[in-house]
């Protein structure tokens, strides 16, 4: 069994990945305004984590990161946007 498991839809049908702690799993998704990119990851305390960014796909779009956070906990989740306008 995976450790990390993705699945993506579109007009071909679905297509699913696998990710390692060792490589952990990253999805894009993108448009001609820009992308969006999930990445899965374990850190050194042994914790699943993710990250969520905005990108720039093709010369367009932004790059910003909108979230960052543990697995399966609420409390610890950073929403980058709001904490950069705060300070």
């Amino acid at each position: 069994m995976s450790h990390f498991y993705g699945v993506l839809q579109g007009n071909r049908g679905e297509a699913t990945r696998q990710g390692s702690p060792k490589s952990g799993l990253s999805v894009t998704a993108a448009s001609w305004k820009g992308c969006v990119r999930v990445r899965l990851w374990v850190n050194e305390d042994g914790d699943d984590m993710f990250e969520v960014q905005q990108d720039r796909w093709q010369g367009a779009g932004i790059r910003e990161t909108l979230a960052i956070g543990k697995l399966g906990e609420f409390h610890n989740l950073k929403f980058l946007p709001e904490d950069k306008k705060d300070g």
